[in-house]
């Protein structure tokens, strides 16, 4: 088995890109994962798994059998090699990389009466990976990233997602891909936006229903206002007008769930 001891090995310093770096991930196809659960759970998600690295010291194999690491061609580390890759303080001595997916709208796969979360140029890694975590607790069937402006594979995303990331299924484009898509789909949509809404509660989302949020800085452009089957607002009862983007799409999806009958 191939074993590296030294930060400055060439192979991790090009590890080091792929967790530092959107263009390296986008060149190579690649990204890492780090963590038992999320490595499980990209193994779901059908990633396809180069190769497996791990520290004897820090990684226990009886504690995840589903974890099997003599399937994937594998690399031992140091412990000093690891703690360079991790990007976790709390960590568990294995990472994988894994290939990116293309994130086609063609390539979903929806039901009749879907429930689509649609999340426009979203910055913050953070956010968005609250978001797939809400999306996951919520079942929701797709989350569409419409002119995004973070690389999905970003480490803060994964680790925010806690891996859900890869149990939903995500595509990407522009805002009027994802618009067109929708409509060719009847799906109707609704705009989270202060301009022209009715209350969010009071509107039906027991049939196909795309949530559409934007950024907190300055929402939704004026393309998702305009062509929205109707723009909705969460009623404010405080002094400021709007709300951390993560935890309106969580009031949004569970509100569309409780009508759902869950």
């Amino acid at each position: 088995m191939k074993q590296i001891t030294s930060i400055q090995n060439p192979y991790i310093k090009t590890l080091v890109q792929l967790q530092e770096k959107a263009k390296a991930r986008k060149q190579s196809g690649t990204f890492l994962i780090e963590g038992k659960r999320e490595i499980e759970l990209a193994l779901k998600g059908n990633y396809e798994i180069e190769t497996i690295l791990f520290c004897p010291e820090l990684f226990i194999q009886s504690e995840n059998p589903n974890i099997r690491i003599s399937e994937y061609p594998k690399i031992e580390i140091s412990k000093k090699v690891y703690q360079k890759l991790a990007y976790r303080d709390t960590t568990e001595g294995i990472l994988a990389i894994a290939k990116t997916k293309n994130l086609k709208l063609s390539d979903l796969q929806l039901p009749e009466n879907p429930l689509i979360l649609v999340l426009e140029s979203i910055e913050k890694p953070g956010n968005i990976g609250a978001m797939l975590r809400t999306a996951d607790a919520a079942n929701i069937d797709a989350v569409l990233l419409a002119n995004p402006k973070s690389d999905l594979y970003n480490p803060n995303i994964v680790r925010s997602s806690v891996g859900c990331l890869f149990t939903n299924q995500i595509a990407s484009g522009t805002t009027e891909e994802i618009i067109a898509f929708l409509k060719e789909k009847n799906i109707d949509f609704y705009s989270a936006t202060l301009q022209n809404s009715n209350e969010y509660h009071k509107v039906d989302y027991t049939t196909p229903t795309a949530l559409v949020v934007g950024t907190e800085a300055t929402g939704l452009t004026q393309k998702w206002r305009d062509e929205s089957t109707q723009n909705i607002i969460i009623p404010m009862q405080g002094e400021i007008d709007s709300m951390n983007v993560s935890v309106a799409a969580a009031i949004l999806l569970f509100e569309a769930k409780r009508q759902r009958g869950f």
